[in-house]
Formats: C-alpha cells, sequence, structure tokens
C-alpha cells in the first residue's frame, strides 16, 4: 500500500466528525477575533490585509489554534485531519507573509507578482509532499545531487535551503523597514524629502545586513566577498564613476533638502514641478504634462533656478506697441487696470506697465504682474491679461499698429540730350 492509498485510509477513521467540527471551530475562531481586531486596520496592512482574513494574522491564529486542539484531541483518538491541517496552515502563513510584504513594499511592481505566485506554487508543492509523506525521501535525493566548487562540494538542497533562507530574510527585512517607515518615521520627520532619504536609508541598511545574515545562514563565507568589495571599489572608481556620482548626489540632494519634492525648477530651459527624487535621478513634471528624468549629478554641479524656494510668486511681462499720438498716460492706466481685474493677479505688489522702447512702428510698452500660484498655469492668467489689454485699447480708440515702412521718392531731372 502506497502512501496516498494509506492517507485515504486514515482519512476514513470513525472519529474524521470530530476532527472537523474542532477544526471548523478553529478556522471560525480565528477569523472572528481577525475581524474583532481589524475591523478598523489599514488598507496596506500585512496583519490583516484587503480583507481581514486576507493578511497574516489568520493563519497564524488558526495555526496556533489548530496544533493545541490536534495536541488536546490527540489523547483521546486516533488524529489525521488535524495533523494534515498543520502544514497546509503554515505553508498559507507563509504565502500571506511574503504576499502582504511585497504588496506593500513594492505596490505597483509586476515583478513582485511573478515573485508571489512563485513562492505560492512552491509553498503548496512543498506542503503536498509533507502531506502525502515523500518530503524525506525527496530533500535525500536532492542532497545526493551535488556540485564541486573548488575544494568545496554544494548539494542541490544546499542551494534550495539557502534561496528560500535568504528570501525570508530579505522579505522580513523589507517587512521591518515598511513598519519603521510608517509608523515611526512618519510621524517623527515631517519633511517629505528627508523621510524619504531615511527610509531609502534604512531599507538598504536593513537589506544589506539581511542578506549577509541570509548567505551566512546558507553557508556562504562572507569573507570571500571582502575580494568581491575591492573590485566593486575599483569598478565605482573607473567603469561606474558617473553612476556613483549620481547617487551620491542624490542622497547631498535629499539631505541638502536644496531641491524638495513639490518645488517649481527650471533646469536647462525646462521647467516644472519636482514630483520624485530617486538615488539616481529626479523627476519633474512639467504643466503641459511632459516629463524631464534628470541625473542628480547635473543638479549638483550646475545652476539649477528654483522658483519657489523663498517664495512662491512669480514675475510675468506682457508686450505691446502702440501708436505714436496715442496718450501714454492712458495707455498705462488701461494695462494697469486690465492686469488688476484678473482674480490670480497679486494687488500686492501691484501691476505697472512701463514704456520702455520707440519702436520702428510705435511705443512699446511692457505690462508687469505678479500671481501667486504658478502651478495652475502661467499661460491661461497671461492671455486671459492680453485679451483684457487688447478690450481695453479698442475701446479706447488707440491704435495698435501694424507694421509700417515708408518709402520716399525722389524725382530728379532730365539728362542732357547727348551733343552730335
Amino acid at each position: 500500500m502506497n502512501a496516498i492509498d494509506q492517507l485515504v485510509q486514515d482519512l476514513g477513521h470513525p472519529g474524521m466528525p470530530v476532527e472537523l467540527a474542532v477544526l471548523l471551530g478553529c478556522l471560525g475562531l480565528a477569523g472572528l477575533v481577525c475581524w474583532a481586531i481589524g475591523r478598523k486596520r489599514a488598507s496596506d496592512s500585512v496583519w490583516f490585509g484587503r480583507a481581514v482574513v486576507d493578511g497574516l494574522l489568520f493563519p497564524l491564529l488558526a495555526l496556533a489554534l489548530t496544533y493545541a486542539a490536534r495536541r488536546v484531541v490527540e489523547t483521546q483518538q486516533t488524529v489525521v485531519l488535524l495533523r494534515l491541517a498543520v502544514p497546509v496552515l503554515v505553508s498559507l502563513a507563509g504565502i500571506r507573509f511574503i504576499a502582504r510584504v511585497l504588496t506593500v513594499a513594492f505596490p505597483t511592481s509586476g515583478l513582485a507578482r511573478l515573485m508571489e505566485r512563485m513562492v505560492s506554487w512552491i509553498a503548496w508543492i512543498g506542503t503536498v509532499l509533507w502531506v502525502i509523506g515523500v518530503l524525506p525521501a525527496v530533500r535525500a535525493e536532492l542532497d545526493a545531487v551535488q556540485f564541486a566548487f573548488g575544494k568545496s562540494r554544494v548539494s542541490v538542497l544546499n542551494m534550495i535551503d539557502g534561496v528560500l533562507s535568504a528570501g525570508v530574510v530579505l522579505i522580513a527585512a523589507l517587512w521591518i523597514s515598511a513598519v519603521l517607515e510608517r509608523q515611526v518615521l512618519r510621524q517623527a520627520v515631517h519633511d517629505l524629502s528627508l523621510r524619504k532619504v531615511a527610509a531609502n536609508a534604512v531599507r538598504a541598511t536593513l537589506l544589506l545586513v539581511g542578506l549577509l545574515f541570509a548567505l551566512s545562514t546558507a553557508g556562504v563565507d562572507i569573507t570571500a566577498l571582502s575580494v568581491l568589495g575591492g573590485a566593486l571599489g575599483v569598478g565605482l572608481g573607473f567603469g561606474l564613476q558617473k553612476l556613483a556620482s549620481n547617487y551620491v548626489s542624490g542622497f547631498v540632494i535629499l539631505f541638502e533638502r536644496s531641491l524638495r519634492i513639490g518645488d517649481v525648477v527650471r533646469v536647462d530651459g525646462f521647467e516644472g514641478e519636482v514630483v520624485d527624487i530617486k538615488t539616481r535621478y529626479t523627476l519633474i513634471r512639467a504643466m503641459n504634462g511632459r516629463e524631464s528624468i534628470v541625473p542628480n549629478e547635473k543638479l549638483i554641479t550646475e545652476r539649477i533656478e528654483n522658483l519657489s524656494l523663498a517664495d512662491t510668486k512669480v514675475l510675468l511681462t506682457t508686450d505691446v506697441a502702440v501708436a505714436y499720438d496715442s496718450d501714454v498716460d492712458r495707455v498705462q492706466a488701461i494695462l494697469v487696470e486690465a492686469a488688476a481685474a484678473q482674480e490670480r493677479v497679486l494687488a500686492d505688489p501691484g501691476p505697472s506697465a512701463r514704456l520702455v522702447k520707440f519702436g520702428a512702428d510705435g511705443l512699446e510698452f511692457s505690462l508687469f504682474f505678479w500671481i501667486a500660484d504658478p502651478l495652475n498655469g502661467q499661460l491661461n492668467v497671461r492671455s486671459a491679461v492680453n485679451l483684457a489689454v487688447l478690450k481695453g485699447l479698442r475701446e479706447a480708440g488707440i491704435d495698435i499698429p501694424y507694421p509700417q515702412r515708408v518709402v520716399h521718392v525722389r524725382q530728379t531731372l532730365d539728362a542732357e540730350p547727348p551733343r552730335g
């Protein structure tokens, strides 16, 4: 009789209804406790997930209750179903843990979803092998397949265990960093840019420590990494100089806060709002929706105009030409009134008009006015002012001249007739 036939025969024992009732009671009690605790939970909670029982707490509670019930019931009768439920709940807890942490750490990553599915398949395959009792034999076969690396021999089982332990440690490091960022940094650090660099530093440190711990757990001699560290340093000094410079510049920008998320800046004639500061580049979005990816080294080494560092007010100008016979004072008054009539134009400092040039076709004026909300657009308010100026000048009968050219024709005396 094979292991599957033996399992089917064991499931038919007389005490199965009692085991089924106990298991359903454990699952129901775990779900009730999760619902009572997590009614007001956050939508990105690792413990409760999106639907209370979708998080880590439900399988952990169900596992603890089921294991305790198994210990009690097995003193009275044969236990099969509760024994099988334990590895299933262990796998479910592992899958929930990895899935929820990856969702919180990388909410929009497709790679995170792929890793979640791979872990689910591996966990359920391992559970099936565990339930039918062939897992020890499979592990023995994997341990028999070995590879030689120099003087060391590594089996397939060692590599699988190393990858799994490293993955668990790294997922735990991601979870700890996410908890620190959400529970500690958001309350202790109010500046968005500084909180971002602190979160990146904490995550990088925890991942590095977790990776070293995972490698040590897998049996890798981490002292050999010193050679790799030296080679990496040489590579950074030569081939990766620009890349390293951008990363260092990113941390300098975040620490100095010379640029902050939400600032309006102008870089190489491109003007827009800083929407994100990565460790390698900064993302700037213009008012028309275009985005520019600027390397952080450029923001450190070149001149950058920060239009919102000290004050959000922006000075705008518009030019207009009128005929030479126009009343200058009247023109200035019309220009100022046209700008002051717009809701977004500031009254302090107020708009002003100046005669700036005696042009070839007329008197050229410049109208200056301030706005305090450049993020709402500049072209729209300039257009509104221009329309008001045009309307005011037409109502006052002031001419806006076309380009003019005067051609003088001089008549000369007829030349004397040639002599014969």
